[in-house]
């Protein structure tokens, strides 16, 4: 791993815990400094057998994730996007399937691709100030890292929708509310996912890995969903409706659409 993805997605074991750390200013981004930390994160819970339980939080004030890198999407072909797209997914997907309990701290904005990765994660854990949601909408895009599948299974398919194609924002009480986070805290959430994490670094990883994997085998996201969402999104970037949304955002200004 680079010195950039090292300091952009910082680890620190403590215990039987990994704490990952996003630190890409202004909004974490998830461009390739952080895909590529990501990846690293993937390679220490699959690999570190003293780590049994992750939490997943970030160091800029008010900010879990905020999406994709728009800037960087608005430069590339489909073809370069597919590579994005796959790129994105590979991490994402491996932490999800790591096996290892793993819980995404959120105090503040997770969009986009900010709330993809947190959905990927066993559980999250937000303060009531918290806004989380899939806002591709508005670029004339879908979510592409598993967003239109894990968020059904979250909160029911007219939730979902409702969420999708308006693009808003959900508070975090009402995120509480529906299932689309675990548990809202009154204080600091880095502290209590992590006091959470010890509790469970207590048990089994064997336990705690065939109770995951018994639910997944319930409510996993299937795969055929997550091939057509990844070929959708990539035709949706080739569409000049995305190319209309993406340079509206960057020039900050409304999207005219035909």
């Amino acid at each position: 791993m680079s010195a950039v993805s090292e300091s952009v997605v910082r680890q620190e074991v403590v215990g039987r815990v990994l704490h990952v750390v996003l630190d890409r200013p202004p909004a974490n981004a998830l461009g390739a400094p952080i895909i590529e930390g990501l990846t690293a994160v993937a390679d220490t819970l699959e690999r570190d057998d003293t780590v049994k339980v992750a939490v997943i939080s970030s160091a800029i004030d008010g900010i879990f994730a905020a999406g994709a890198d728009i800037k960087q999407m608005g430069t590339l072909d489909p073809e370069s996007f597919a590579g994005y797209r796959d790129a994105l997914r590979a991490p994402v997907e491996r932490i999800n399937r790591c096996g290892k309990p793993t819980i995404a701290a959120i105090d503040g904005l997770a969009l986009g691709g900010g709330l993809e990765l947190s959905m990927a994660c066993t559980l999250r854990f937000a303060t009531a100030a918290s806004k989380v949601g899939l806002p591709e909408v508005k670029l004339g895009l879908i979510p592409g890292a598993g967003g239109t599948q894990r968020l059904p299974l979250l909160v029911g398919r007219g939730r979902a929708l409702e969420i999708m194609l308006s693009g808003r924002s959900v508070p975090g009480e009402e995120a509480l509310q529906i299932g689309l986070v675990d548990r809202l805290v009154d204080g600091d959430v880095v502290a209590e996912a992590l006091a959470y994490a010890e509790t469970l670094a207590a048990f089994p990883v064997t336990a705690m890995k065939a109770i995951i994997d018994c639910v997944d085998a319930v409510s996993g996201v299937p795969a055929d969903g997550m091939q057509l969402e990844g070929e959708l999104v990539v035709e949706m970037l080739a569409s000049g409706e995305a190319a209309e949304g993406i340079a509206a955002f960057i020039a900050r200004r409304p999207a005219a659409y035909a």
